[in-house]
């Protein structure tokens, strides 16, 4: 999902008394990590963009003959879709294997961040300028606390 120009991945669970969704249920969830799937291959969509490696959409299973089933979910398509697997007019499409071996974030890569509050969001230019020198300042005390620790 994209949020101004910000690409993430969020996977929320219901603060509900139901334990459902907590637990493994064949009559209701039977394929319960298949959300965590989706999110990540939608991070290897973004990937597979970046690094202009082309790539059948995610959301496009019916497209190429993939059902829902109501036992496995879409289980085959993720697979063929990671595999490259999935066999079109251009031959078999999907995921090119190296965006596979591409290194992971580390810490470093949000020195600077902020994490998004959604509820928190400006609702006015008053709001907006006001979150935006908060955040001027915030990276300001980061840059000095970090010259700080490494001596300089």
């Amino acid at each position: 999902m994209t949020y101004k120009d910000i690409g993430f991945s969020n996977i929320r669970l219901l603060n509900t008394k139901s334990r459902a969704i907590y637990t493994y249920n064949p009559m209701t969830n039977t394929f319960p990590d298949e959300v965590f799937i989706h999110e990540f291959l939608h991070t290897m969509e973004r990937i597979s963009d970046e690094y202009g490696f082309e790539r059948p959409v995610l959301h496009d299973n019916e497209k190429y003959g993939y059902k829902n089933n109501t036992k496995e979910g879409l289980r085959q398509w993720y697979s063929d879709f990671m595999c490259k697997r999935i066999n079109s007019s251009n031959g078999t499409i999907g995921l090119d294997k190296k965006v596979f071996a591409f290194k992971p974030v580390h810490n470093s890569d949000f020195d600077y961040s902020l994490e998004v509050e959604f509820e928190n969001e400006p609702k006015n230019i008053i709001e907006e300028i006001r979150m935006m020198i908060k955040i001027i300042f915030n990276n300001i005390e980061g840059l000095q606390k970090k010259n700080n620790t490494e001596g300089v």
